[in-house]
């Protein structure tokens, strides 16, 4: 996970005193060594507090899941197994 700080505006005196700065959470995203862009199958994955966080990589603004890593691994066993493979 990223964290990224900033000062809040909330914060800001003329002398620099008595500054509070905020953490923004963001979660460091990576792509899938079994993805295939040349197929358009692109899946990044994301290490969050407890959960692994799963998105389309061409769709980074969209819809993303989590999943427990208990999940997770249940997942990946069941699609090495081919048990989610599309007709």
């Amino acid at each position: 996970m990223t964290i990224k700080w900033r000062k809040s505006s909330r914060s800001a005196t003329s002398d620099n005193t008595n500054c509070v700065e905020v953490a923004d959470l963001a979660p460091a995203w990576r792509k899938s060594s079994r993805s295939n862009p040349d197929n358009g199958n692109c899946v990044e994955l994301a290490g969050l507090p407890g959960r692994v966080g799963v998105r389309d990589s061409k769709n980074p603004d969209g819809p993303a899941f989590a999943l427990s890593a208990a999940s997770f691994r249940a997942l990946v066993r069941d699609v090495k197994a081919g048990h989610h493979d599309m007709p």
